[in-house]
């Protein structure tokens, strides 16, 4: 018998050889029919695999991120299955899960596949599924793995199997469909019930465009129908709210060929709308002891070489700028922290000057291949609310939670209610890829770790997303659709004081290496403007809209009237503008409503003679006849109620 310990730290015995489906039978028939996976000390495996020694066990459902995954991988298979069925001698590349769904990257050689053909591959996923065959799991040697898909005359699977290892290679199979694959996988395709097949698209074979280009299929699928409806639903909604449109509309920000892809224009309202968001996080940090810094656009070379960025990232930066000294090289500065630790070591520093926070929103640059641009959330250029802390390695711990505190406070200032704080650690098998010493990033995690549980964050471990130098905190942020972005990020760092030779005198007299803590809790300006615009629906938060108010008189004899009322809201710190065009009142209040502008100022004759306005509010209607300074109290109270204290 073999100890099973489980979530709620009960343990169950069991007997060796059990399947670990045959467990959650034996808790519940009900949990057993909605098991997708199991998570055995951490792993994520199938449930059809076997209970081997004593182990922590988590069954994965459709409620748990392991469980969606595992379906999704599954049913890419499912598809591949389909379109073989339909186009035979296919060549496949990859088909992993994804955030929402799964692709396939296909070679169809000399077939045509167009979007219309997704419906019949859709059909025979679904009559695939019925047949509720099993996924079966085989270790195949490196040699005959080779062989199989060498008969198949496959040449991505057999460059793939090259790379791999002996004695680590699986197949699964599942009906007349066998592919190379790592698991894991659901226990039989009757587990699939509703299915899409989204769209396609072109893709490089490895993201490199000296490839060829394949077809990427993507697809989602659901246990239900009733979900995969709501999905859909909400796919809709999404299509109202991108922000791409909205920017447009809204005349935020615009694109443009000649300037370059990925390099976007902010038009007067959206440079309006990136200045209040600046001033408030500004005013904020100014308020916890930040001071403001300005760095150079671009940097000698010898900058990142020293910061191992140039190692990590050299080749997907953008080419070096060369100058008529031929001994220089320059590179667009792709991040701030290397320049924030040249201006602390520009002076002497004692440990009576720590923590120093210095903040800066720096423009950074980093490329990134055209078919990844997308809007302002994938950009060439873009903008951090960057800041770095040096402190003691007393102080890291409390200047980590000091800026939790600034992230919470972004967050629910901007009515983003549900999120989650993603603890990213490094991969517990590649430790290549990080710099600095074992002990240091031991350190480093424990102060993440624990400063995340004193301010009672919901939290889960992400292991191989920590950045090079050190790990980090990352708030995954829901939107209305309930949809998760990557937003605000806070990073603890022993290893570029290191490497820059940075130093304190410490009360001992004695030299002291400084703690780095890197920060950004809007994470980028682009990035945070796209999704609080398809979080918000365009519909800003007074505080922080373009216009507040317009100003509709119902005839041009109002005009002066309406440009009086116009010139005193601005000395109240109101913005306005007055909407002075040849059109009925009704058509000025529509159009007002379409461009989301929280309030409407109607003005006649009425309104002329006694000195008031007629307000109306977007979503609330009419709130009847006010003086300009009972509408500016209005205001200051919605503002107030919005504006929550850190």
């Amino acid at each position: 018998m073999l100890k099973v310990t489980l979530p709620d730290g009960s343990i169950k015995e069991c007997e060796k050889g059990i399947t670990f489906l045959e467990i959650a039978k034996s808790i519940s028939e009900g949990l057993a029919r909605n098991v997708l996976a199991a998570q055995v000390d951490g792993e994520v495996i199938d449930s059809m695999r076997t209970l081997e020694k004593d182990c922590q066990l988590s069954l994965l459902t459709w409620k748990d991120e392991g469980g969606k995954s595992t379906l999704w991988h599954s049913s890419a298979h499912l598809m591949a299955e389909a379109l073989e069925f339909y186009y035979p001698g296919i060549k496949l590349a990859i088909g992993p899960s994804v955030t929402n769904g799964f692709y396939y990257d296909v070679d169809f050689m000399d077939y045509s596949f167009k979007e219309e053909d997704l419906v019949k591959i859709e059909e025979k996923m679904k009559e695939l599924s019925k047949q509720k065959n099993p996924f079966q799991r085989r270790v195949v040697p490196k040699n005959e793995a080779i062989a199989y898909f060498k008969e198949k005359n496959d040449p991505y699977k057999v460059e793939l199997l090259e790379e791999l290892e002996d004695g680590h290679i699986t197949f699964y199979s599942q009906g007349n469909f066998t592919d190379l694959c790592r698991g894991p996988h659901i226990p039989d395709t009757s587990y699939i019930k509703a299915i899409k097949l989204m769209s396609i698209a072109g893709a490089y074979w490895r993201g490199d465009e000296k490839n060829k280009q394949l077809t990427r299929i993507y697809g989602i699928t659901f246990p239900k129908q009733s979900e995969l409806e709501e999905y859909l639903h909400r796919l809709e909604e999404a299509k109202k709210r991108d922000h791409r449109k909205l920017g447009k509309e809204l005349e935020l920000f615009t694109f443009s060929q000649k300037v370059g892809q990925g390099l976007p224009l902010w038009l007067p309202k959206g440079a309006e709308l990136r200045e209040r968001l600046e001033n408030f996080l500004k005013k904020t940090q100014k308020k916890a002891g930040y001071q403001q810094v300005i760095t150079p656009h671009i940097a000698n070379k010898e900058l990142y070489v020293c910061s191992g960025h140039y190692e990590k990232y050299g080749e997907d930066s953008f080419k070096a700028i060369l100058t008529p000294d031929p001994n220089e090289e320059f590179y667009l500065k792709p991040m701030n922290c290397p320049h924030h630790c040249e201006i602390y070591k520009s002076k002497p520093r004692s440990y009576k000057d720590l923590p120093a926070r210095f903040a800066e929103f720096g423009t950074v640059y980093r490329y990134e291949q055209s078919g990844e641009l997308h809007g302002l959330t994938r950009v060439r250029g873009f903008t951090q609310d960057d800041a770095h802390i040096f402190c003691t390695p007393e102080q890291v711990k409390e200047e980590f939670k000091k800026v939790i505190d600034i992230v919470l406070y972004v967050l629910k200032t901007l009515d983003f209610k549900q999120f989650k704080a993603q603890i990213s650690l490094r991969s517990k098998e590649d430790r290549s890829k990080y710099i600095g010493s074992e002990e240091n990033w031991i350190k480093a995690e424990n102060a993440i770790i624990e400063a995340a549980n004193e301010k009672e964050l919901s939290t889960f471990i992400a292991y191989g997303e920590a950045a090079f130098y050190g790990p980090k905190l990352d708030f995954m942020v829901q939107d209305a659709l309930g949809r998760e972005w990557q937003l605000g990020t806070i990073q603890v760092d022993y290893n570029l004081p290191e490497r820059f030779e940075l130093e304190y005198i410490g009360a001992d007299n004695q030299k002291h290496r400084p703690v780095m803590i890197h920060r950004a809790p809007f994470g980028s300006m682009e990035r945070f403007v796209a999704v609080l615009l398809e979080h918000c629906a365009g519909d800003f938060p007074l505080w922080l809209s373009s216009e507040q108010a317009v100003i509709l008189p119902i005839s041009e004899k109002f005009n002066s009237y309406a440009e009086e009322i116009s010139s005193q809201l601005a000395d109240l710190d109101i913005r306005t503008r007055i909407d002075d065009r040849n059109e009925k009142i009704g058509k000025k209040i529509r159009d007002a409503e379409l461009s989301k502008i929280p309030f409407m100022l109607i003005i006649g004759e009425k309104e002329m003679n006694e000195k008031t306005c007629s307000v109306r509010q977007r979503h609330k209607g009419d709130l009847g006849n006010m003086t300009l300074i009972q509408f500016s109290d209005i205001l200051k109270e919605v503002v107030q109620n919005e504006l929550v204290k850190l």
